[in-house]
């Protein structure tokens, strides 16, 4: 008598169906299928993981740029001056405070214009 792995793959299909809840049509329900397009979506997901930290950047970069111009500096002068005058913050945070305190984040600029 042969094998089947009967309760092993049926474990193994339930967790693969469980992964492709929400998808639509065949790839939902049909195993060769939902296998493939469950390990796309995994490839997706680690792939967008590593591309979001490259679109915050940019978004962060993008909102500096339009807050040093708004004070007559553009965005190389800024981040030059600031590294000048040795003030250490990060992009994040200096996109955070242009954006939640104007005031301060015109004090950050004069000390770079030195």
């Amino acid at each position: 008598m042969r094998t089947t792995k009967g309760a092993a793959r049926r474990k193994a299909r339930k967790r693969l169906r469980k992964a492709a809840a929400g998808y639509w049509g065949r790839r939902k329900n049909q195993s060769r299928i939902t296998k493939e397009a469950v390990r796309k979506a995994r490839k997706y997901m680690w792939m967008h993981r590593r591309q979001k930290k490259r679109d915050f950047r940019s978004l962060w970069i993008t909102r500096l740029t339009a807050a040093a111009r708004m004070r007559g500096l553009n965005y190389s002068s800024l981040m030059a001056g600031l590294k000048r005058a040795k003030i250490r913050l990060n992009r994040k945070v200096l996109s955070d405070l242009a954006i939640s305190d104007p005031a301060a984040f015109d004090k950050v600029v004069a000390l770079a214009r030195g």
